[in-house]
């Protein structure tokens, strides 16, 4: 099977809501909010993205500084096509655009933990979220 991977190649909304759908993502991402996955994708300043044909079929979107640090905000394969080396294609095609020194860094889906820990990546259990409906308290 021949996948191209791509580097900043313009996808649409509806492109990646299929993908994000077509993967185990789209539970966990606002796949019905058009505007805020249009702002997603327009704010992201490195997208990878893996094609069978004319077909997305993994996307790595990330937002980062490119020295420094690197937020893999999604890693999405189609299920079709996951176990065939795509995730890790993109993962180091990702890197490959980072300065030597730029760490990699995600939160990961519970069912994926071994998947990053398999790769290599450090789980370090320090990350903190505030929603956006949440207030900080006094």
């Amino acid at each position: 099977m021949n996948i191209d991977i791509k580097v900043n190649r313009k996808i649409s909304s509806t492109q990646f809501i299929s993908l994000l759908k077509r993967s185990t993502l789209a539970e966990r991402r606002p796949v019905s909010d058009v505007q805020c996955i249009n702002g997603m994708l327009e704010n992201s300043n490195l997208i990878i993205t893996a094609w069978h044909e004319d077909n997305l079929v993994g996307i790595s979107r990330c937002v980062t500084d490119f020295n420094y640090c690197c937020y893999l905000s999604d890693l999405a394969v189609d299920k079709k096509y996951q176990n065939s080396g795509i995730g890790r294609k993109l993962q180091i095609k990702t890197q490959e655009q980072l300065g030597p020194l730029c760490k990699l860094i995600l939160i990961s889906a519970p069912s994926a933990n071994e998947y990053y820990e398999k790769l290599g990546f450090n789980n370090i259990d320090r990350c903190w979220v505030l929603n956006r409906d949440e207030t900080f308290n006094e």
